[in-house]
């Protein structure tokens, strides 16, 4: 029988922003923590959609037709596949993510200086 996952435990394993650890593995699907700070990049998962879930904070995702979602603690968004986004932190945010074990960090984004993370560390 597995133990169950403290949030806030696995949080605290880790101080580095916009650096996704794996936690969990569902159906296929990697469940994710990542510390947010800052902006990250344009971005899109041609094939996933990809989850949000705010546990502490607030995150901002911008889209390209100009719209923005303002995601709070204990909110959840799911960007579409292929919906290009921008993530946004204006403090730091403490979010839980939920994708297929094949979406990249950074999507279909290769640019130069990109913070794609290719080898995603368990915790």
């Amino acid at each position: 029988m597995k133990l169950p996952v403290n949030l806030t435990d696995k949080f605290k394993l880790f101080d580095e922003y916009w650096t996704p650890k794996i936690v969990e593995e569902l159906n296929d699907q990697y469940i994710k923590l990542a510390k947010l700070k800052g902006e990250f990049v344009w971005h899109s998962h041609d094939h996933e959609d990809e989850l949000f879930y705010i546990v502490k904070g607030q995150l901002k995702l911008k889209f390209r037709d100009n719209k923005e979602v303002i995601l709070k603690e204990g909110e959840m968004y799911i960007v579409q596949a292929g919906v290009e986004h921008f993530p946004v932190a204006e403090q730091e945010c403490w979010v839980m993510l939920m994708e297929p074990k094949s979406t990249l960090h950074t999507g279909s984004t290769k640019a130069e200086g990109s913070v794609a993370v290719e080898d995603q560390e368990w915790i």
